[in-house]
């Protein structure tokens, strides 16, 4: 799960780590009260959408007088922005965040991550940081600097001074950053964070460090234990298809290609995804109905593949342990009836009852392709999806 900027920022102030001031707006009046609120004579301009890359974009700019942030509250305020991350299709910005300007001597970078080899949370840090990191990380990658944190010890006082030390923190400015250091990371640990990243950490004139952005996201299978957190989503910022998923348990996620997937067991969908590639198609989705699947969860299988609009071939592909392959059938020719299906529908069946499920398949009357293994699978769906 993602959150805003601004979102970020707030529970990260829980934890003792400093950022500048700002207030989250919905409006262009709003963004006038809220620089009139703050004070100063500068003001950041960001748009809030769950993607970096906003300032190339054009979703980040400087304002020198309460005129100006009007101004630009109005340009970016409902623009489609357009980064690396958000694709050609961009995100509308809806929030905005207005922040007090900050007096930069210098941009760091800071990441929080999950080093899922070596089991351990990875600290990264960088000198050059600011909107270019990741051409500093591929062309120049010695300058990222990483520690495995030990869960027992945390990140020591030792560990985080070695860091702060290789980014050129000065000796001024090196307890407050092994505070903030150390704060960020029992910020990732007792929040269940996937990413903690701030870029650009700065050092201002004077010495102090101050997360000038921050983007946090965590883990899906630890949300229950924190609806403080769960409350903080914006679905506007979604998927509408991933929405509908999660609303009946289906694990699903949007790709780029034409041939959807419905398969039980994510290791199998993996699995699937990779072998419609290596016979020369493109799977449209991951979808995993996993091991309890009704006729009635199948439809909305059917249903959420069918919203894109690139559909051209469905692939079945289901291992028969738990998930019995006659129930499986009969879900898919429920399914396949209720929604109309109109594009080419390949089914491989093994396991429980595979037998049985051959058989419904068979006298359902329907233009089904039934294939014998993965490999038949994979060749026929994507032959199919040539054809259409």
């Amino acid at each position: 799960m993602k959150i805003h900027e601004y979102q970020a920022k707030e529970i990260l102030r829980e934890f003792g780590i400093a950022t500048p001031r700002g207030i989250a707006c919905f409006s262009v009046d709003q963004t006038v009260t809220a620089a009139s609120k703050l004070g100063g004579s500068v003001w950041a301009v960001k748009a809030q959408i769950h993607a970096g890359g906003r300032g190339k974009g054009g979703g980040v700019k400087v304002a020198r007088s309460l005129d100006e942030v009007g101004q630009l509250a109005g340009k970016i305020l409902g623009m489609t922005l357009v980064t690396h991350q958000t694709g050609t299709q961009g995100q509308i910005v809806r929030r905005l965040l207005i922040e007090q300007g900050a007096d930069i001597k210098k941009e760091l970078y800071i990441g929080l991550v999950v080093d899922r080899r070596n089991q351990r949370v990875c600290l990264m840090a960088s000198s050059e940081g600011g909107m270019d990191i990741e051409q500093v990380a591929a062309a120049t990658p010695e300058k990222i600097h990483k520690i495995l944190i030990d869960p027992m010890t945390g990140l020591t006082d030792q560990d985080a001074d070695d860091i702060a030390c290789k980014i050129g923190i000065t000796e001024a400015a090196m307890t407050e950053t092994r505070a903030l250091l150390q704060n960020l990371h029992q910020a990732f640990d007792s929040t269940d964070a996937s990413l903690i990243e701030i870029n650009p950490l700065i050092l201002t004139a004077d010495d102090h460090v101050l997360a000038l952005d921050a983007k946090m996201n965590f883990d899906d299978n630890a949300l229950f234990r924190h609806p403080e957190i769960t409350a903080l989503r914006d679905l506007d910022e979604e998927d509408p298809a991933e929405i509908e998923a999660s609303r009946h348990d289906l694990s699903y996620i949007s790709l780029d290609g034409n041939i959807g997937c419905l398969v039980n067991g994510a290791g199998l969908a993996m699995a699937t995804m990779d072998i419609i590639k290596l016979y020369g198609g493109s799977p449209a989705n991951f979808l995993d109905v996993g091991g309890g699947a009704t006729a009635e969860k199948v439809t909305e299988a059917f249903k959420l593949m069918l919203y894109n609009p690139k559909l051209q071939a469905i692939l079945v592909n289901i291992f028969g342990g738990i998930m019995k392959c006659d129930v499986i059938a009969e879900g898919v020719v429920t399914a396949a009836r209720e929604v109309k299906l109109t594009v080419p529908l390949v089914v491989r069946l093994e396991g429980t009852n595979v037998d049985l499920g051959k058989k419904i398949l068979a006298e359902s009357g329907l233009p089904i392709i039934s294939a014998s293994n993965m490999a038949d699978a994979a060749e026929k769906a994507v032959t199919a999806a040539r054809r259409v």
